[in-house]
């Protein structure tokens, strides 16, 4: 029993090291994003509401990426899934670092 038992927890870990290394590329992007909206707001270029919204964006997205990664494996679809939302995010940080928003001086 305790090797039956052994066996399935290495199962487990060996499903969830699988998933995690199949969307290294995503795990970078979300971790670069997550620096330009921390940047953008220090330097000002970024007002506190779209920080907020950026934010809440990137948590969609890693919430996304949980589940996607839930059953070990991560399907071609499930991966352009989270490129779309990673690219709609990367445009919308732009946007939001580039709107000519009045800085306190």
């Amino acid at each position: 029993m305790k090797q039956i038992f052994s066996i399935a927890i290495l199962l487990m870990l060996s499903l969830a090291a699988q998933a995690q290394s199949q969307t290294k590329r995503a795990d970078t992007r979300q971790k670069a994003q997550r620096v330009r909206i921390a940047d953008g707001r220090q330097d000002g270029e970024l007002t506190n509401r779209e920080a907020a919204a950026l934010n809440k964006q990137q948590r969609h997205i890693r919430r996304t990426e949980r589940r996607v990664k839930a059953d070990g494996v991560v399907t071609p679809q499930e991966k352009m899934k989270l490129e779309r939302k990673q690219d709609r995010a990367n445009r919308n940080i732009r946007r939001a670092k580039n709107n000519q928003v009045e800085k306190p001086q």
